[in-house]
């Protein structure tokens, strides 16, 4: 049984499924574990260095979230994007195109990092359209003129878009096999905590959700952003492209309040923690899967890259 301070220390290490595979990131390195296609399991380990370490102001309450949110989708996207590199394509012995070769030739080594940014504001596009944009026009049809009744209908459509999106996704096959790892991750994570040995028999037997999940963090952006944008004034003067745009000029602090939001929950367990968790623990059901041993070997061999040496568990 691991004790208070150890848990405490334990918090600081999250993770994403990719494909066929499992990133894990420390407050010091991130690992990106992959199965290949004839079953060997590759892992490669990056020293993690946030810009919040140089920079104090950036440490400071809802900055911070800003900084890790922005982090973690580079982090993410190039997880991603290694994943990709050892995942089996049927097509990839085909001959490159004229079109690959001059992006290689007029990009050069500047290529993965173009992507990678390309990657992050196709993302943050689609995002800011399907929460803000498609809900602030579909309010605008209604004739609304309270402010606060718009705002909870827009809301409303908000939750009903992302209750979609999670199930539509989910019967995917390729997804379906990623929501396994996912559930891996979590399972290892768990595992960790609770300080057990990192194997398979003892990841088997913890849950497969986890407060600190990405689906949560997700869900209570879009509920912090119901309460903060009742601020957004409301008038007949103001468009419906007005309006979104003050709600996306408000999404840094919403996702500032919501990084502490998901950090005070992973580090406390009571009452108020645990209704706060509950939605988006719920919604993991949807977006994790149970893991089979091979995938929960790919997790661990993830963790143990990036987990610390027991003597150093104090700097943590």
């Amino acid at each position: 049984m691991a004790n208070n301070k150890e848990k405490r220390f334990c918090t600081s290490i999250g993770g994403q499924a990719v494909l066929e595979g499992v990133m894990m990131r420390s407050p010091k390195s991130t690992a990106t574990s992959i199965r290949k296609a004839d079953g060997e399991i590759v892992t490669k380990t990056e020293e993690t260095k946030s810009i919040s370490q140089k920079v104090k102001f950036l440490k400071l309450p809802i900055i911070r979230g800003c900084v890790a949110f922005i982090e973690s989708m580079i982090i993410g996207t190039k997880a991603l994007m290694l994943s990709a590199e050892y995942f089996d394509i049927e097509d990839e012995e085909e001959s490159t195109s004229k079109f690959d070769l001059w992006v290689e030739k007029v990009f050069g080594e500047k290529l993965k990092g173009f992507v990678i940014g390309f990657s992050i504001i196709i993302s943050l596009f689609f995002s800011i359209g399907l929460f803000i944009l498609i809900p602030a026009f579909i309010t605008s049809l209604l004739k609304i003129q309270s402010n606060s009744v718009k705002t909870l209908v827009e809301g409303g459509i908000k939750l009903l878009i992302f209750f979609a999106y999670l199930v539509g996704v989910s019967k995917l096959k390729d997804i379906r096999r990623v929501f396994e790892y996912h559930g891996a991750e979590h399972k290892t994570i768990h595992c960790y905590e609770s300080g057990d040995e990192l194997t398979v028999e003892n990841a088997k037997k913890h849950s497969r959700l986890h407060p600190r999940c990405g689906t949560s963090f997700l869900f209570i952006v879009l509920i912090i952003s119901i309460v903060l944008f009742l601020a957004v004034p409301n008038s007949a003067s103001l468009s419906w492209g007005s309006r979104a745009l003050y709600k996306i000029i408000l999404l840094p602090i919403v996702a500032g309040f919501a990084y502490e939001a998901i950090k005070f929950t992973g580090k406390h367990t009571n009452t108020l923690t645990k209704i706060i968790s509950a939605p988006g623990m719920a919604l993991q059901y949807i977006t994790t899967s149970e893991p089979d041993d091979k995938q929960l070997e790919v997790a661990i061999a993830a963790l143990n890259a990036v987990k610390p040496p027991e003597r150093e568990l104090a700097a943590w």
